[in-house]
């Protein structure tokens, strides 16, 4: 059964959220962004420190061909949780965007018009869908 906006047919505009609630939601989004551009600190510190300046080992030669495997597997998931953060990064700067740009549309779900439920948004400030269509979304990924 498809989810209707209540207020379509009416030719009410929708309500937009509270400016408290937009508040506490910039609070969240600006947290996480702080958050998460620490991380990628963290790992760009990794991505920058040599294997021999780590280990202090002048030489280019490593003590064991394990311990080089190691490292490189070590590098790879590091470049791999960089690349999500890099990711959950854009997705919280679009949703800051939308704060500012529109914040009378800021958590209304993209695809029904309907409002994203508070604990949605409070767990997921990012979050564009409310959990009906995300999902439907998922639903037919698969």
């Amino acid at each position: 059964m498809p989810t209707t906006n209540a207020n379509a047919g009416s030719g009410k505009k929708p309500k937009p959220m509270p400016k408290k609630q937009l508040q506490h939601f910039e609070k969240r989004l600006m947290e996480e962004r702080r958050r998460v551009l620490k991380e990628l600190t963290h790992h760009d510190e990794l991505f920058s420190t040599s294997q021999q300046a780590s280990d202090g080992d002048l030489s280019t030669y490593s003590f064991h061909m394990a311990d080089q495997g190691t490292d490189a597997m070590e590098r790879e998931k590091a470049f791999l949780m960089a690349s999500k953060e890099g990711r959950f990064l854009w997705h919280i700067d679009q949703a800051l965007r939308r704060l500012y740009k529109s914040p009378e549309t800021f958590g209304k779900c993209h695809s029904c018009g309907e409002d994203i439920a508070f604990e949605r948004l409070d767990a997921l400030p990012h979050a564009r869908y409310c959990i009906d269509c995300k999902q439907r979304e998922e639903d037919a990924k698969k």
